[in-house]
């Protein structure tokens, strides 16, 4: 069957997502199911690797592993006819005829370009929590609060947003506290009340080892020679936006970095999409999901409307017209009787 990329230059997507994560995949499947000319560029970075199980994304009653959905969204795309590349986007500029990009391993031009680039979420800087990552320490309390339900729980930060997650945390457990790392509170006078309020103890010293086994943590040993027994720890310390891209083509952020988006996750810049954490989105993976589906369904109305204003889609009807069969085959009622009898319809 003719395709509309059979039509249009065979060097330039219709659409091309960065960024192969639970957005870009979501995305890339929609639009590949839409016959949508559409690469996928990753580097390999998602954040959904980090999860070793995840347990509220919607109809695995089991849970999931993070590199598991990853893997079937891969799969699943490619089924719809969505090209991967590996590759590292270095740089990327808009033209009248969409977009340049410019990779560490080779150039890709696009219509239209979907930035899925996500989010990056800073460890504590302690020694020997890294591999503990994913599995008894966590960044999201809506993500992870409740597979800690009763245990002994450690919040690591100085912002009001350590105390409140200290507070949200007693929601899952009695047993909270903060740990400032050895570094000054900046949390405000009212959350220092709270803290007091609902006897949440804080521990100042700097932090000097994780006691660990098998990604397990057992105990936080503190300079001055304290040892805590904590069984998880969350952080607050912060997250970095992979905006950078969307920066140098002129896309709009918003207080804390994140691109600007609108509901049907169009950026300031005309052809240029963003889904996901790199967002104003609350960082979850089903709701990354969701943005990279609405995303594509505007991508491919964009183009449609296109189709329509430049004409394109009459050369596409042209092509249809003089290749395929394009008129269904009329039969006497009679005919069509006899030919379902044959059939066994």
């Amino acid at each position: 069957m003719i395709q509309h990329k059979d039509l249009d230059d065979p060097q330039t997507r219709e659409v091309t997502i960065i960024g192969g994560g639970i957005a870009g995949l979501s995305a890339a499947i929609y639009l590949g199911r839409a016959q949508r000319d559409t690469l996928v560029i990753d580097s390999g970075h998602s954040m959904a690797k980090w999860e070793p199980i995840v347990e509220n994304y919607l109809g695995f009653p089991n849970g999931v592993g993070g590199e598991e959905l990853l893997k079937n969204g891969c799969r699943q795309a490619r089924r719809h006819n969505v090209r991967f590349a590996h590759d590292e986007i270095r740089t990327v500029s808009s033209k009248k005829s969409g977009f340049v990009l410019k990779g560490k391993n080779k150039t890709y031009r696009a219509k239209r370009l979907l930035l899925a680039t996500g989010i990056f979420h800073l460890p504590p800087e302690i020694p020997g929590v890294t591999e503990c990552l994913g599995h008894s320490m966590f960044f999201c309390k809506d993500c992870d609060g409740f597979r800690v339900r009763g245990k002994r729980i450690a919040i690591i930060g100085v912002n009001n947003e350590a105390v409140e997650y200290a507070l949200g945390m007693l929601h899952y457990s009695a047993c909270v506290i903060v740990a400032t790392n050895g570094k000054q509170p900046r949390w405000h006078k009212r959350h220092a009340r709270w803290l007091a309020e609902y006897e949440i103890p804080v521990e100042r010293n700097r932090i000097i080892n994780v006691d660990h086994r098998k990604r397990k943590i057992h105990a936080l040993d503190f300079a001055g020679g304290t040892c805590v027994k904590i069984n998880y720890i969350f952080t607050t310390r912060g997250d970095i936006f992979h905006t950078g891209l969307a920066e140098k083509l002129g896309a709009k952020l918003d207080a804390h970095g994140q691109i600007k988006v609108d509901q049907c996750m169009r950026t300031s810049v005309p052809g240029l999409y963003a889904a996901g954490c790199v967002t104003p989105a609350n960082c979850q993976m089903i709701i990354a999901a969701g943005q990279g589906a609405a995303a594509a369904q505007a991508i491919n109305r964009d183009l449609f409307d296109e189709s329509l204003a430049t004409h394109s889609l009459r050369r596409f009807r042209d092509a249809q017209l003089a290749d395929e069969k394009t008129v269904p085959e009329r039969v006497s009622n009679i005919s069509w009787r006899k030919e379902k009898r044959n059939n066994g319809i």
